[in-house]
């Protein structure tokens, strides 16, 4: 299976980025590549640089990229409540090209931040919005005060009830495995 992962921030430092390539890391057999959206900038979309510029060459190949994938895993960032404005931008310019962004690919959410909530709004606001873009929701997940519960130097979950929840949501993406998560 090819994992399509990456986090829904532009920080060179993101800790989206350390969960999503973490938590890609869980999903067994499964072959793994993890974007990076500065390789995807593009000017702030408008319908006038829409019309000025066409379908940008960048949000074609993030859209080639989801369609050349099995699966999704993204962590969003929270960027007061809401989307950051990079991933904003990329699925904008992207949505124009064609509404179905996610291409019917099965997809694990998550998100976090330094504080307790974890990006919590914008988990939902991304677990609600996905499925009108063809993305099959397999699971959600939001890991609160990421520097208590992540260990950055070897790069996983140090608190074990997350750990447990975060095996149990990537297994959801393993062939075979497409279901969704028991509610809690």
């Amino acid at each position: 299976m090819k994992l399509l992962a990456f986090a829904a921030s532009n920080s060179k430092k993101s800790i989206n980025k350390q969960l999503v390539t973490y938590a890609a890391s869980l999903v067994d057999g499964a072959e793994v590549e993890v974007l990076d959206l500065n390789d995807y900038e593009l000017p702030l979309f408008s319908v006038d640089r829409e019309a000025e510029l066409g379908h940008p060459e960048p949000a074609q190949a993030f859209l080639s990229k989801i369609a050349s994938s099995d699966a999704l895993m993204i962590s969003f960032a929270e960027h007061n409540g809401s989307y950051s404005a990079a991933y904003k931008n990329l699925f904008d310019w992207s949505s124009r090209i064609g509404q179905k962004v996610f291409q019917d690919k099965p997809v694990v959410l998550l998100s976090t931040s330094p504080g307790p909530r974890g990006g919590a709004s914008v988990l939902a606001a991304a677990t609600g919005s996905v499925p009108f873009f063809a993305g099959q929701v397999k699971a959600s997940l939001s890991v609160p005060s990421f520097y208590e519960n992540f260990d950055v130097e070897r790069g996983m979950l140090r608190n074990e009830e997350l750990k447990t929840k975060l095996i149990e949501a990537a297994s959801l993406l393993q062939e075979g495995q497409l279901r969704e998560l028991a509610p809690a």
